[in-house]
Protein backbone atom coordinates (compact mmCIF):
# COMPACT_ATOMS: atom_id res chain seq x y z
CA UNK A 1 0.00 0.00 0.00
CA UNK A 2 1.61 3.38 -0.89
CA UNK A 3 -0.03 6.61 0.86
CA UNK A 4 1.61 9.87 0.98
CA UNK A 5 3.21 11.29 4.19
CA UNK A 6 4.79 14.51 5.57
CA UNK A 7 5.41 16.67 8.12
CA UNK A 8 3.73 19.92 9.46
CA UNK A 9 6.61 22.50 9.28
CA UNK A 10 5.83 23.60 12.53
CA UNK A 11 6.12 20.63 14.43
CA UNK A 12 9.92 20.39 12.88
CA UNK A 13 11.03 23.87 13.39
CA UNK A 14 9.30 26.27 15.13
CA UNK A 15 8.61 29.45 13.50
CA UNK A 16 11.00 28.51 10.64
CA UNK A 17 9.48 27.40 7.81
CA UNK A 18 12.64 27.26 5.81
CA UNK A 19 14.70 25.48 8.33
CA UNK A 20 11.89 22.91 8.40
CA UNK A 21 11.80 22.36 4.62
CA UNK A 22 15.49 22.12 4.78
CA UNK A 23 14.86 19.05 7.16
CA UNK A 24 12.79 16.90 5.18
CA UNK A 25 14.68 17.09 2.00
CA UNK A 26 16.99 13.75 3.51
CA UNK A 27 13.34 12.20 3.37
CA UNK A 28 11.00 9.98 1.47
CA UNK A 29 8.51 12.58 2.08
CA UNK A 30 5.59 13.97 -0.88
CA UNK A 31 3.70 15.95 1.32
CA UNK A 32 4.00 18.93 3.75
CA UNK A 33 1.75 21.51 5.60
CA UNK A 34 3.02 24.93 5.57
CA UNK A 35 2.06 25.92 9.38
CA UNK A 36 1.28 29.68 10.10
CA UNK A 37 -0.67 28.46 13.23
CA UNK A 38 0.63 31.78 15.18
CA UNK A 39 -0.46 34.27 12.94
CA UNK A 40 2.73 36.33 13.59
CA UNK A 41 4.13 33.46 10.98
CA UNK A 42 1.75 34.29 7.93
CA UNK A 43 2.86 37.29 6.40
CA UNK A 44 6.36 35.97 6.09
CA UNK A 45 4.83 32.87 4.81
CA UNK A 46 3.07 34.25 1.89
CA UNK A 47 6.13 36.84 1.04
CA UNK A 48 7.96 33.78 0.71
CA UNK A 49 6.33 31.45 -0.75
CA UNK A 50 7.18 32.18 -4.56
CA UNK A 51 11.05 31.64 -3.36
CA UNK A 52 10.24 28.18 -1.53
CA UNK A 53 12.05 24.59 -3.53
CA UNK A 54 8.13 22.52 -3.08
CA UNK A 55 9.39 20.30 -5.93
CA UNK A 56 9.86 17.26 -3.16
CA UNK A 57 5.97 17.55 -2.74
CA UNK A 58 3.35 16.29 -4.11
CA UNK A 59 0.72 17.51 -1.36
CA UNK A 60 0.85 21.00 -0.08
CA UNK A 61 -1.51 22.58 2.45
CA UNK A 62 -1.25 25.61 4.48
CA UNK A 63 -2.35 25.51 8.35
CA UNK A 64 -4.25 28.75 9.56
CA UNK A 65 -3.62 31.03 12.59
CA UNK A 66 -5.11 28.61 15.81
CA UNK A 67 -5.75 32.99 16.97
CA UNK A 68 -6.63 35.41 15.63
CA UNK A 69 -6.25 39.30 16.78
CA UNK A 70 -9.47 41.09 16.82
CA UNK A 71 -10.10 43.43 13.49
CA UNK A 72 -7.61 41.24 11.65
CA UNK A 73 -9.44 38.05 10.90
CA UNK A 74 -10.58 40.01 6.55
CA UNK A 75 -7.06 40.24 6.36
CA UNK A 76 -6.14 37.03 7.39
CA UNK A 77 -8.69 35.45 4.86
CA UNK A 78 -7.33 37.36 1.64
CA UNK A 79 -3.81 36.03 2.87
CA UNK A 80 -4.95 32.79 3.06
CA UNK A 81 -7.05 32.96 -0.29
CA UNK A 82 -3.61 33.62 -1.96
CA UNK A 83 -2.42 29.88 -1.08
CA UNK A 84 -5.61 28.71 -2.05
CA UNK A 85 -5.34 30.44 -5.57
CA UNK A 86 -2.96 27.54 -5.62
CA UNK A 87 -5.17 25.02 -4.74
CA UNK A 88 -3.19 24.36 -1.38
CA UNK A 89 -6.04 23.25 1.15
CA UNK A 90 -6.33 25.55 3.75
CA UNK A 91 -6.55 23.70 7.55
CA UNK A 92 -8.47 26.20 9.94
CA UNK A 93 -9.54 25.51 13.85
CA UNK A 94 -12.97 26.56 13.55
CA UNK A 95 -12.68 28.00 17.39
CA UNK A 96 -10.56 30.71 15.34
CA UNK A 97 -13.24 31.91 13.18
CA UNK A 98 -15.57 34.63 14.10
CA UNK A 99 -16.86 35.61 10.89
CA UNK A 100 -18.22 32.65 9.10
CA UNK A 101 -19.38 34.93 6.16
CA UNK A 102 -15.32 35.38 5.49
CA UNK A 103 -14.24 32.27 5.54
CA UNK A 104 -16.79 31.49 3.22
CA UNK A 105 -14.60 32.81 0.99
CA UNK A 106 -12.16 29.87 0.65
CA UNK A 107 -15.06 27.94 -0.54
CA UNK A 108 -13.87 24.16 -1.45
CA UNK A 109 -10.21 25.31 -0.68
CA UNK A 110 -11.35 25.59 3.05
CA UNK A 111 -10.25 22.20 5.14
CA UNK A 112 -11.77 22.32 8.52
CA UNK A 113 -9.56 20.40 11.47
CA UNK A 114 -11.95 18.50 14.70
CA UNK A 115 -10.42 20.16 18.33
CA UNK A 116 -9.09 18.21 20.99
CA UNK A 117 -10.95 18.22 24.65
CA UNK A 118 -10.14 21.54 25.58
CA UNK A 119 -12.09 23.04 23.00
CA UNK A 120 -15.91 23.99 23.30
CA UNK A 121 -16.29 23.43 19.45
CA UNK A 122 -15.67 20.60 16.58
CA UNK A 123 -15.01 17.88 18.66
CA UNK A 124 -17.48 14.83 17.44
CA UNK A 125 -19.67 14.05 14.89
CA UNK A 126 -22.23 16.46 16.44
CA UNK A 127 -20.63 19.78 16.79
CA UNK A 128 -18.59 19.07 13.25
CA UNK A 129 -22.25 18.79 11.66
CA UNK A 130 -22.88 22.76 13.05
CA UNK A 131 -19.66 23.94 11.71
CA UNK A 132 -20.14 21.89 8.12
CA UNK A 133 -23.89 23.48 8.07
CA UNK A 134 -22.37 26.94 8.02
CA UNK A 135 -19.30 26.09 5.52
CA UNK A 136 -21.11 24.19 3.29
CA UNK A 137 -18.09 23.71 0.91
CA UNK A 138 -15.40 22.89 3.68
CA UNK A 139 -13.46 19.57 3.29
CA UNK A 140 -12.15 17.69 6.84
CA UNK A 141 -8.82 17.82 8.03
CA UNK A 142 -8.98 14.65 10.37
CA UNK A 143 -7.10 15.07 13.38
CA UNK A 144 -6.60 11.73 14.84
CA UNK A 145 -5.19 12.73 17.95
CA UNK A 146 -7.45 14.77 18.94
CA UNK A 147 -10.09 12.32 17.58
CA UNK A 148 -8.05 9.52 20.53
CA UNK A 149 -8.09 12.26 23.41
CA UNK A 150 -11.86 13.32 23.35
CA UNK A 151 -12.67 9.10 22.84
CA UNK A 152 -9.77 6.57 23.61
CA UNK A 153 -11.89 4.22 22.35
CA UNK A 154 -11.39 5.20 18.82
CA UNK A 155 -15.54 5.31 18.40
CA UNK A 156 -15.87 9.13 17.41
CA UNK A 157 -13.06 8.57 14.88
CA UNK A 158 -14.78 6.16 14.05
CA UNK A 159 -17.61 7.80 13.67
CA UNK A 160 -16.46 10.59 11.99
CA UNK A 161 -15.23 9.04 9.07
CA UNK A 162 -18.22 6.83 8.39
CA UNK A 163 -20.16 10.23 8.64
CA UNK A 164 -17.65 12.68 6.90
CA UNK A 165 -16.14 10.20 4.54
CA UNK A 166 -16.90 12.39 1.39
CA UNK A 167 -15.16 14.95 2.78
CA UNK A 168 -11.65 13.41 4.10
CA UNK A 169 -9.05 15.59 2.61
CA UNK A 170 -6.23 15.41 4.97
CA UNK A 171 -5.30 13.43 8.09
CA UNK A 172 -2.93 14.82 11.55
CA UNK A 173 -1.08 12.16 12.77
CA UNK A 174 0.94 12.38 16.52
CA UNK A 175 0.04 11.05 19.84
CA UNK A 176 -2.15 13.93 21.74
CA UNK A 177 -1.04 13.78 25.47
CA UNK A 178 -2.93 15.07 28.12
CA UNK A 179 -1.65 18.82 27.99
CA UNK A 180 -3.05 18.64 24.74
CA UNK A 181 0.32 18.90 22.96
CA UNK A 182 1.25 17.07 20.07
CA UNK A 183 3.94 14.18 20.75
CA UNK A 184 5.84 10.98 18.91
CA UNK A 185 3.60 8.25 18.43
CA UNK A 186 3.25 5.44 21.33
CA UNK A 187 2.72 2.10 21.58
CA UNK A 188 -1.21 2.44 22.44
CA UNK A 189 -1.95 5.66 19.64
CA UNK A 190 -0.03 3.27 17.12
CA UNK A 191 -2.80 0.24 18.19
CA UNK A 192 -5.44 2.59 18.29
CA UNK A 193 -4.93 4.32 14.66
CA UNK A 194 -4.59 0.83 13.45
CA UNK A 195 -8.71 0.61 14.42
CA UNK A 196 -9.48 3.32 11.90
CA UNK A 197 -6.46 3.22 8.89
CA UNK A 198 -8.34 1.35 7.15
CA UNK A 199 -11.11 3.53 6.47
CA UNK A 200 -8.86 6.30 5.49
CA UNK A 201 -8.06 6.12 1.80
CA UNK A 202 -4.95 5.85 0.19
CA UNK A 203 -5.17 8.76 -1.78
CA UNK A 204 -5.39 11.54 1.46
CA UNK A 205 -2.31 12.54 2.85
CA UNK A 206 -0.86 11.80 6.47
CA UNK A 207 0.79 14.88 7.91
CA UNK A 208 2.89 13.97 10.88
CA UNK A 209 2.08 16.76 13.86
CA UNK A 210 4.66 14.89 16.36
CA UNK A 211 7.03 17.67 17.88
CA UNK A 212 10.29 16.39 17.15
CA UNK A 213 14.15 16.90 16.53
CA UNK A 214 15.36 16.39 13.23
CA UNK A 215 17.62 13.18 14.27
CA UNK A 216 13.78 11.59 15.05
CA UNK A 217 12.43 11.96 11.23
CA UNK A 218 13.00 8.49 10.36
CA UNK A 219 12.00 7.30 13.23
CA UNK A 220 9.16 8.75 13.58
CA UNK A 221 8.27 7.95 9.54
CA UNK A 222 8.52 4.23 10.79
CA UNK A 223 6.07 4.60 14.11
CA UNK A 224 3.38 5.98 11.19
CA UNK A 225 4.30 3.35 8.68
CA UNK A 226 3.45 1.02 11.53
CA UNK A 227 0.32 3.01 12.77
CA UNK A 228 -0.86 2.56 9.15
CA UNK A 229 0.63 -0.46 8.35
CA UNK A 230 2.19 0.98 4.64
CA UNK A 231 5.87 1.83 3.97
CA UNK A 232 6.37 5.33 2.77
CA UNK A 233 9.70 4.27 0.91
CA UNK A 234 7.84 2.56 -1.93
CA UNK A 235 5.42 5.43 -2.29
Amino acid sequence: MCRTIGFSTGALAFGDFRRALDMLRAHPVRAVELSALRQPELDPLRAAVDELDLSQFRYVSVHAPSRIEPGTESHVVDCLLEFASRDWPIVVHPDAIGDYSLWRRLGASLCVENMDKRKPVARTVDELEVVFDRLPEASLCLDLGHARQVDTTMTEAYMILRTYASRLRQVHVSEVNTRSKHDRLSYSSIMAFQRVAELIPESVPLIVEAVIEEREIGPELERVEEAFQVSVRAA
